[in-house]
């Protein structure tokens, strides 16, 4: 404890990019946790830096009295008076001590604690480093593979790229460069646990703002996005300056920046469409490249029904819904597709179904009204015969009388 501690704990300061006082703080207590190991914890100890001499100062403090019964925590007035002649009895003394006294065990046990408050220092400071820039994207270089998760090197820290955030097509080994996306950061018994991910949809928009000037200005936005990834993705882009095409600026020259993404997405194929207020005219765009004949929007429901042409069905659909799928996340709608033949048998089904129902009404109209009147008739009848019933009784009766 002798040697000049301020190069070291510049250096450490340095190395580790610890905070100074966090370093410092961490000295005082390791060289007190040392004394109380050496004293039995019997004193009452002090530990303080003294940044001009660059070592860790230990003070023992005892209280002033006329007569001392604990030796370890009491001192006789005279005794004290010999060390500051203005004490008086019920002071509380502080005597410097012999830091550099203490023994191996002792210097052991301070280098733990400083290893120890080094260590959570630097793990905080990683946490705070990398809590803040979630959202952001990272280059590491792949170190090994763990269960199927991949354990990137991010310079201070290690990543963790999970197995579920893989592309399921894309392959790396020791020493290869990865670029992904942060999507979490949080603590962990083991210290601070950085999450990365390759599927992300917000990947892609990051790629764009580093590759599209426009974006990162804020003349193009990139409004939604949708991806499988690994196949394919689509984004819908407006810009904010009547002037500038924003399909345009995040094409580029010769398709030069959708190039540089692709490259990068590994042969992900990306449509890049036009954002609409309309839902209607936004969800043609999501359906490019087919046709679309008509639109029938349900707002109550957020879906929509789409007519496009037989010949296009298919491509509004894509490889097994993929089309059709990405548009809706896009969207955020629910979307149904029909063929022009298709909606016009339904259309004609509907048609002859209610023909039918009205028919069936009017039939059952005209036969209550027969009823109504055939009834009556009937009643007066069967009332009239069986008056006559009556009479010829009553003269048949007379008669054999």
């Amino acid at each position: 404890m002798v040697v000049n501690l301020n190069h070291v704990i510049d250096q450490v300061v340095k190395d580790k990019s610890v905070d100074r006082s966090v370093l410092v703080e961490a000295l005082e207590s390791a060289v007190l946790s040392a004394a109380n190991k050496k004293y039995r914890n019997t004193r009452d100890l002090e530990a303080h830096y003294n940044d001009e001499h660059g070592e860790v100062e230990l003070f023992e403090f005892v209280t002033v009295v006329d007569e001392v019964q604990d030796s370890y925590k009491e001192i006789d007035i005279a005794e004290a008076q010999e060390v500051d002649p203005d004490v008086v009895c019920g002071d509380s003394l502080g005597m410097k001590m012999d830091s550099g006294s203490f023994s191996r065990i002792a210097a052991q046990t301070a280098k733990q604690v400083i290893i120890q408050k080094v260590r959570e220092a630097e793990r905080e400071g990683i946490y705070n480093e990398f809590k803040n820039r979630v959202g952001e994207l990272v280059n590491g270089i792949v170190r090994r593979y763990e269960r199927g998760d991949l354990i990137v090197d991010l310079g201070r820290a290690e990543a963790l790229l999970p197995h579920r955030e893989q592309v399921p097509r894309e392959n790396y080994r020791q020493s290869d460069r990865v670029r992904a996306y942060i999507s979490e950061v949080k603590i962990s018994p083991k210290g601070p646990q950085i999450i990365l991910s390759r599927t992300h949809p917000s990947l892609v928009i990051e790629l764009f703002k580093t590759e599209v000037p426009e974006i990162a200005e804020g003349i193009v936005e990139i409004v939604a996005c949708s991806r499988e990834p690994g196949s394919r993705a689509k984004i819908a882009v407006v810009s904010h300056d009547p002037d500038v095409d924003p399909v345009g600026a995040c094409v580029g020259m010769r398709g030069s920046r959708v190039q540089n993404v692709v490259s990068e997405l590994r042969g992900e194929k990306i449509d890049i469409i036009h954002w609409s207020p309309d839902m209607a005219r936004f969800a043609c765009a999501a359906l490019a490249p087919a046709d679309v004949s008509r639109v029938y929007v349900d707002n109550e429901e957020q879906a929509m029904e789409i007519i496009v042409p037989d010949d296009q069905l298919s491509l509004a659909i894509g490889k097994k819904g993929q089309n059709v799928r990405l548009a809706a996340r896009l969207i955020g709608w629910k979307i149904d597709i029909k063929s022009e033949s298709r909606a016009a048998e339904i259309e004609q089904e509907e048609h002859s179904a209610q023909a039918e129902n009205d028919e069936s009404s009017e039939s059952e109209e005209i036969a209550a009204v027969v009823t109504d009147d055939n009834g009556g008739e009937n009643d007066a009848g069967v009332e009239s015969s069986d008056k006559d019933l009556a009479v010829d009784e009553t003269i048949v009766t007379e008669e054999q009388e």
